[in-house]
């Protein structure tokens, strides 16, 4: 079991709810942010009362300091655990994804965030959702299911090779719909995004970080010439090719124009993905969070 490195995160906006957190927010409550004074008759709590700025006002009324609460804020990890998510040459994206929630768990459970997890491949995996809780151990509770043995023969079976994985998204995330949380969506993203748009509108209230996970096999093609013989993770076909200078040229020219359709879509949506690329760097992820909010 890898060892959990949690990341700084705060959301670059204000949230709603009532539960008292770390994080900025919209409600009024027991916070330290100064928002405005208002007649006590309004708001009747002696605690706040501000004698200096009573004695000040022209109506003569008692004034108290109204503050703005900090809230705490749902954190959902959005799991693909499709078939293509089983490649990789050290270590699979799979197993990084489950780093991913592991290092989502301790965050959370750091700032007082709720964390939990849905997961999806053709259909949602109701077996892997994991609901919201404060536990400290509930990112080693996402991580276990990642890494369950069953899920690995699951798609090694061939059991999921036919269908949509958007459609699968579309089904788990009905979990989260019209919800205000931050929802890091964790996927290779190896599948048409044509519908991709109507998943995210699902998650319309959320702060959505795309998480796109990539294996450096996938990226790079190896260096000598020679007969290779590939296979579509999602799909199984197979296919034997020659490899040779151009070929390598014409594989790296096609990761370079997915990244940049992958970036281009996201940015349009005005988000900014995390690529983890092998493995998860807890510190690169508290990086893209400071930037969020610079």
């Amino acid at each position: 079991m890898s060892q959990a490195s949690d990341f700084y995160y705060r959301l670059p906006l204000r949230a709603g709810g009532q539960r008292p957190g770390s994080h900025p927010g919209t409600s009024h409550g027991n916070g330290q942010e100064f928002v405005t004074h208002a007649s006590l008759m309004s708001h009747p709590d002696p605690r706040r009362l501000d004698v200096r700025a009573s004695l000040r006002d022209v109506r003569g009324e008692w004034l108290v300091r109204v503050m703005r609460q900090r809230v705490g804020v749902p954190v959902q990890l959005v799991a693909d655990v499709s078939a293509s998510m089983l490649f990789g040459a050290r270590r699979s994206k799979l197993a990084v994804l489950s780093d991913l929630a592991r290092a989502i768990g301790a965050s959370a459970f750091r700032v007082g965030d709720a964390a939990g997890m849905v997961a999806f491949d053709t259909v949602e995996r109701e077996d892997l959702y994991v609901p919201t809780s404060l536990s400290r151990g509930v990112g080693h509770v996402m991580a276990a299911q990642l890494e369950n043995p069953a899920l690995v023969e699951h798609a090694e079976a061939g059991e999921r090779h036919r269908g949509d994985p958007v459609e699968g998204l579309l089904q788990a995330l009905q979990r989260l719909a019209g919800r205000q949380c931050l929802v890091f969506l964790a996927s290779d993203f190896h599948f048409p995004l044509a519908r991709l748009d109507e998943a995210l509108d699902t998650l319309s209230r959320a702060y959505v970080v795309p998480v796109i996970l990539w294996d450096p096999a996938e990226t790079e093609p190896p260096p000598a010439n020679g007969l290779i013989a590939l296979r579509d993770a999602e799909t199984a076909a197979r296919r034997t090719m020659w490899l040779r200078p151009k070929l390598r040229e014409e594989w790296r020219d096609a990761v370079a124009a997915r990244r940049a359709s992958l970036q281009t879509f996201f940015s349009n949506r005005g988000l900014r993905p995390f690529w983890a690329q092998g493995a998860f760097d807890a510190d690169a992820m508290s990086e893209y969070f400071f930037e969020a909010n610079a």
